[in-house]
């Protein structure tokens, strides 16, 4: 499997999804444990060893749409680099990656990502683009349902199925958002969101979620209550609210355009990008974030959002390695960041 094939990225950074202008993506996450063992964080080698297999056993016999099993991921066979790539592009969690069992089920397109003794003994995520968390709820429910046929969970009659921790016990569902949101943060409006989100229950984070600082205007907003709720509820209550988050997105980038000065920082985004020579992460991602929004407001030129969306993986340290096929300093970094930058730009200006 090639962990950083370029060309074939995840299809939840295809562009093409609703409200694809301030919504890069929708992603559902089920945790779920196995009657009769402990937590992963008191299980022994020998219970994660049997959990891992029990769980890779049943999802065996588990076909994609197009009748295409899930690839099977041992972490302990992969190298640091090709780990750190995983978590790039957001196919496990950074605690995922440093557990000595940890098990990675995969479809083939990667939509599909099953965390197998990491907090809990299974989170399964269901990806899609733009504003779809329908299509990710039925998706997840799938493979659970596949699962639930198949394999024990542990479920109390009051509470609900139980976690590890007590945020996620009940539907044990969790329903994210990953946002552009430029305008916010440049109509300093961020802050007074984050106090609305909270006070319907929800929360934003930055691009890698839990302890993450937001990056590129990116913010991931999540429903932080499980119990109690159900599942349908929480995947329509995000809904309407993102939509609401968009409309105002999409009002507050509209009167600052009306500021001459936020289409010269556009263009000198631009200007920096298609000329630099190297190039940090952080600054390439707060440049990025500029000229998708000027993309959007049709200030520059037509760029295909798959590019974009493509650009926020793969300028990340682990991925340009693994592309570049070799360990490279921080310099060397900035360098082929700098370079690839310059050609899909090139390359999304003549498409």
């Amino acid at each position: 499997m090639n962990l950083h094939e370029g060309g074939a990225l995840q299809s939840w950074l295809a562009g093409d999804g609703p409200l694809g202008d301030a919504v890069i993506s929708s992603r559902i996450r089920l945790a779920r444990n196995l009657d009769g063992y402990f937590f992963p964080t008191r299980m022994d080698g020998r219970q994660a060893e049997e959990v891992a297999a029990r769980v890779v056993e049943a999802a065996s016999t588990w076909r994609d749409e197009r009748g295409r099993p899930l690839q099977v991921l041992y972490l302990r066979e992969l190298s640091s680099l090709e780990r750190q790539v995983l978590v790039e592009k957001h196919l496990v969690s950074p605690l995922h990656i440093q557990q000595p069992h940890g098990v990675l089920l995969l479809s083939q397109d990667e939509s599909l990502s099953v965390m197998i003794n990491e907090e809990d003994q299974l989170r399964i995520q269901k990806m899609a683009a733009g504003l779809n968390l329908q299509e990710a709820y039925e998706g997840a429910l799938r493979f659970h349902d596949h699962l639930r046929e198949r394999l024990p969970f542990a479920y109390h009659s009051r509470l609900g199925y139980l976690t590890a921790h007590p945020a996620n016990v009940g539907t044990g569902l969790r329903a994210s958002v990953l946002c552009h949101l430029p305008g916010h943060t440049l109509a300093k409006a961020i802050e007074p969101l984050l106090v609305q989100l909270s006070q319907r229950g929800m929360t934003a984070r930055g691009l890698y979620g839990e302890g993450s600082q937001a990056s590129g205007n990116l913010y991931q907003i999540s429903n932080s209550r499980t119990l109690g709720v159900a599942a349908e509820a929480i995947v329509e209550a995000m809904d309407q609210a993102i939509r609401q988050v968009v409309q105002r997105e999409r009002s507050l980038r509209e009167a600052l355009l009306q500021d001459g000065q936020l289409e010269d920082r556009i263009w000198r985004a631009y200007g920096i990008l298609t000329h630099a020579r190297s190039i940090s992460s952080g600054e390439a991602m707060e440049l990025l974030s500029l000229v998708r929004l000027g993309v959007d407001l049709h200030v520059l030129p037509p760029l295909p959002p798959r590019l974009l969306n493509q650009l926020i993986v793969r300028i990340r340290p682990a991925f340009l390695q693994a592309e570049a096929g070799e360990v490279q300093d921080p310099q060397q970094r900035d360098r082929t960041r700098a370079r690839l930058i310059r050609h899909m730009l090139a390359q999304g200006g003549a498409a």
